[in-house]
């Protein structure tokens, strides 16, 4: 439970239909397993007590008295364990038998919760037995010799971590156009548990995924579906135990079907309560009960949650390639809506040779391809100075020549001397103004150009620089467009090389040349004619920033939460101490800079993550970090 997070596991025992000891014993077999590894929450299906598939036996006392008697021993076996249980069982109250799920707690049955809507179509005849528990307000009930609440509209939660709040629905609940989900959501339940038995027929795993998969996304819930298998009667039927685990629309994991067994997720509740608050139109009412869940916090290791190393991009190859296309797509389309507004037929591009302005020169093509415009009329102006090495000077004029665009070199070291020399600025000084002084005068030349062609600014920076306020304040920094001011520089990476990838071979050789040379800013005097200034050994690996400005951003984690993700995904990459080293640098810079970000120009936003402060990120520029850093340095 530490940092929000919970392990939860969805189960699937090997039954036999109408033996309830039996089946007791394989869900208290199972229930150990998952406690064992540190799960806290586990789902069983639908009625796997009896077994799903008993028929008109459904109707026997001597049934119905089983169940009951296996319930209690599964809460007499597990009252060490520190999980809550959903077990599903026929359960009879006020003269009508409802399908049920129970939530057993520390060999405590917490409530009792009935199916809303019983299924009576196609291979379904669960009216014949049961009654719906639509609108049933929570009642005191007795079942195992233990007062409990039986009814709809029950929510449980852990006095530990009020983030764990579950809430259940049985099977064909998810399936109609009004789940009881969405209002136990709205509720306060974080996590949906579904004890299922929904039999197999082609291509209905597909469905079935898509569906809790869909239903986390639009709760903004964990969702933990266990499904019945081996053992039910295949008199008609096939089950075959799909159980499916999902947070926030992504599904976590998935278990093989035609298996018995347990499949784990480790959930992010914080993550989630983070986004419904985010989220203002996520709307809440009271719950009728709240049941507690006595569970004792743990420390997960976080084994069975996935934490990529670099969040903005897609590690499958076919889904990387497919959001690059968007990607492209998308800020091509924001800088030719911006040219044809202002009745543009020119551009102005700062191109150094290094990735970003790279990335920018394809967007503008792009864009003027969409346009039907002229490339000729993308003016690309590489300005060298005291920096600028040949392999980057050599390379900007290969791709401006290679795309078509117009080339002009401006060789700027005569008008940065003459400036140093009226503010009187020793030129051998080789401090920040000596550095921003050419910035400046590369954006002086681009304003300028923009006017004598009539053309827009194309600004290069992306979001990492802006995080780090790794930018010239009205240098670098300033534009007419920003079409990278959304792209991490992680992503910027693979968009240059899909570029690369679909390229012929001359522009190929230069765009992967590109790729390859150290990111830098070109400020200061190359030695022996390679890049002396690399900027991820001043500010350090843009694959942590990236990391930190993801999770901090886009889920609100806390430095401490940060951390221990980052040591999990960068596992084996960078120590902690290396991790912490940078960690404190991105919060300092991220709150010092964040003048820079208060007046950038426009520019697309194409993630979910973007620091524009007319959109997503409105932070004032003289924001305090000591909470934050306090946190860090502590860790």
């Amino acid at each position: 439970m530490k940092d929000g997070f919970i392990k939860v596991a969805s189960a699937t025992p090997a039954i036999r239909v109408a033996d309830c000891a039996y089946n007791a014993s394989e869900i208290i077999r199972q229930a150990r397993q998952a406690a064992e590894k540190g799960a806290q929450l586990v789902v069983f299906p639908e009625l796997c007590l009896t077994g799903y598939t008993c028929g008109d036996l459904f109707l026997h006392e001597t049934l119905l008295r089983g169940a009951l008697d296996a319930l209690g021993t599964v809460c007499a076996q597990t009252t060490d364990l520190n999980a809550a249980l959903v077990v599903g069982l026929p359960f009879a109250f006020g003269g009508k038998l409802y399908n049920c799920a129970a939530v057993v707690c520390a060999g405590r049955i917490a409530g009792l919760v009935p199916k809303q809507n019983i299924p009576n179509y196609a291979e379904f005849y669960e009216a014949r037995h049961f009654a719906p528990g639509v609108g049933l307000e929570p009642a005191p009930a007795k079942a195992c010799g233990q007062d409990t609440v039986f009814g709809t509209g029950l929510l449980f939660q852990c006095p530990e971590l009020p983030a764990l709040t579950l809430g259940v629905e049985i099977c064909e609940d998810l399936w109609v156009p009004d789940a009881p989900s969405a209002a136990l959501a709205q509720m306060g339940a974080t996590v949906i548990a579904n004890p299922s038995a929904s039999d197999e027929v082609v291509g209905k795993a597909a469905y079935r995924r898509d569906l809790v998969r869909g239903q986390s996304a639009r709760l903004l819930c964990a969702y933990v579906y266990a499904d019945a298998g081996f053992g039910e009667s295949t008199q008609d039927l096939v089950f075959a135990g799909h159980n499916l685990i999902a947070e926030n629309g992504a599904l976590l994991t998935e278990s093989r079907r035609f298996e018995s067994g347990l499949c784990y997720a480790d959930v992010d509740l914080g993550r989630l309560v983070h986004e419904r608050r985010r989220m203002n139109t996520f709307e809440t009412m009271e719950a009728p009960y709240v049941a507690e869940l006595r569970l004792e916090p743990l420390e997960d290791d976080l084994a069975d949650r996935y934490v990529p190393a670099t969040p903005f991009v897609p590690t499958d190859k076919g889904a990387l390639e497919e959001r690059c296309q968007e990607i492209l797509t998308m800020q091509a389309t924001g800088l030719a809506t911006r040219l044809r507004h202002a009745r543009c037929k020119d551009a102005v591009i700062g191109l150094s040779g290094g990735l970003d302005s790279t990335l920018a020169l394809v967007v503008t093509v792009h864009a003027f391809d969409m346009l039907g415009l002229d490339r000729s009329g993308i003016l690309a102006v590489t300005m060298p100075c005291f920096g600028t090495t040949a392999r980057t000077k050599g390379n900007a004029e290969k791709l401006a020549e290679a795309y078509g665009a117009t080339l002009r070199v401006v060789d700027i070291k005569a008008a940065v001397d003459q400036h140093f020399a009226d503010i009187g600025h020793a030129k051998d000084d080789l401090n920040v103004t000596f550095e921003n002084g050419q910035a400046r005068m590369r954006t002086l030349v681009l304003m300028d150009l923009a006017n004598e062609v009539g053309g827009l600014v194309v600004g290069t920076g992306d979001l990492s620089e802006l995080a780090l306020g790794w930018a010239t304040y009205n240098g670098d920094h300033m534009s007419m467009y920003g079409v990278n001011a959304s792209i991490p520089k992680t992503l910027v990476r693979y968009l240059t090389a899909f570029e690369a990838s679909r390229s012929g071979d001359g522009l190929r050789e230069i765009l992967l040349d590109v790729l390859g040379t150290p990111v830098s800013p070109e400020l200061l005097p190359p030695k022996d004619g390679e890049i002396a200034q690399k900027t991820e050994e001043l500010v350090g690996p843009y694959e942590l920033h990236d990391f930190y400005l993801y999770y901090m951003l886009r889920w609100g984690y806390s430095p401490r939460k940060v951390f221990r993700v980052a040591q999990k995904a960068f596992a084996g990459q960078y120590d902690g101490a290396t991790i912490k080293k940078w960690l404190v640098t991105f919060l300092r810079r991220f709150f010092s800079q964040q003048f820079k970000r208060s007046c950038l120009p426009d520019g697309p936003k194409v993630g979910t993550v973007t620091l524009s402060p007319r959109g997503d990120w409105r932070m004032p520029s003289d924001a305090v970090s000591a909470l934050w850093l306090a946190e860090a340095e502590a860790l």
